[in-house]
């Protein structure tokens, strides 16, 4: 189950939005911060901020061991050749450390909206994906050859798309999921496929006020993406729980939120039921400004020293 790559990666990394409405010397700084805090991976999201190549590109130069990974590149932005000659590009300038992560929930029969600009649907979701994979795989180069190869995971939630993941991808990158869909996960996927699944969390021992932020990350998701909440249903949870507002049963299942025992506990329950990796999200108060402090603190308590400066990223605690 391991291998050089699930090794340089880690069992905990930090995945953020706050990147993109950040300034190109603040990422270069944090990112670096990040590396040395011990962190396996930077997984960071793509909406309508920084282009996911560029992101990847000022994460890249400014660190030199820690993975960072695309969660998600939206396949509905590009072209399936300009992804597969610049995710060529970024493999050969920094070998064994990107990970395209590939999805985008808008590829149904619909045209969505993301702050007034319309998406253009491309699809239905799995074929679209296998095309746009067969495309990427199809696709000529001209260009150095990267070695090793950049790996690719997929946005997966249900059993088909986690099949297609395991079959066509190293392995699947689930975001807003409880532990018994990691579980699930690994049982459709197999014990071979990699699993690394993104988990929200609030470092705040006010639990009121923790909570009020887990509330509102829930409720955002289960309102704007109906593939969240018609996943959430496939686990278990009723119009009770998605209507009206999040159940509090909810919104303790997608968010960890508390002190840093409480996060750690989760972190060790995605890796008991088959993770392979953990990525951070936290949330705060304040969604486009940087979670240093809860960063640093997070590092501290999950993460293992390691045992020289220049050997991947330390093991979680």
């Amino acid at each position: 189950m391991t291998d050089d790559a699930r090794t340089r990666l880690g069992r905990v990394g930090i995945w953020t939005f706050a990147y993109e409405g950040q300034p190109a010397a603040r990422v270069r700084e944090s990112a670096a911060e990040l590396e040395e805090l011990g962190y396996g991976a930077i997984w960071h999201g793509e909406a309508f901020g920084r282009d996911t190549v560029g992101q990847a590109w000022l994460l890249l130069s400014a660190t030199r061991r820690i993975t960072v990974a695309s969660g998600i590149a939206n396949i509905a932005f590009r072209d399936p050749i300009a992804m597969a000659n610049a995710t060529r590009t970024l493999g050969e300038a920094f070998p064994g450390r990107y990970l395209l992560g590939l999805g985008g929930h808008r590829v149904d029969d619909t045209v969505h909206e993301v702050d007034g600009y319309p998406v253009p649907a491309r699809g239905k979701a799995l074929a679209t994906m296998r095309a746009y994979l067969h495309a990427m795989d199809a696709t000529p180069s001209h260009g150095p050859v990267p070695d090793p190869a950049p790996r690719r995971v997929l946005a997966a939630l249900g059993p088909k798309m986690l099949r297609l993941a395991a079959e066509r991808t190293w392995g699947a990158h689930p975001y807003f999921v409880p532990v018994e869909h990691t579980a699930r996960a690994r049982t459709i996927m197999g014990p071979d496929a990699f699993l690394g699944v993104e988990q929200a969390v609030v470092l705040d021992t006010d639990l009121g006020r923790a909570r009020e932020v887990a509330t509102a990350h829930v409720a955002g998701y289960v309102a704007m993406a109906p593939h969240q909440q018609a996943n959430v249903r496939r686990l278990g949870f009723g119009d009770e729980d998605v209507t009206g507002g999040p159940s509090r049963r909810l919104v303790d299942a997608i968010v960890a939120y508390g002190d840093t025992e409480t996060i750690s506990r989760r972190v060790r329950e995605h890796l008991d039921a088959g993770a392979d990796h953990v990525c951070l999200q936290v949330l705060t108060a304040d969604p486009t400004a940087l979670p240093e402090r809860e960063w640093r603190e997070l590092a501290s308590a999950l993460i293992a020293p390691a045992p020289t400066s220049d050997i991947g990223p330390a093991d979680v605690r």
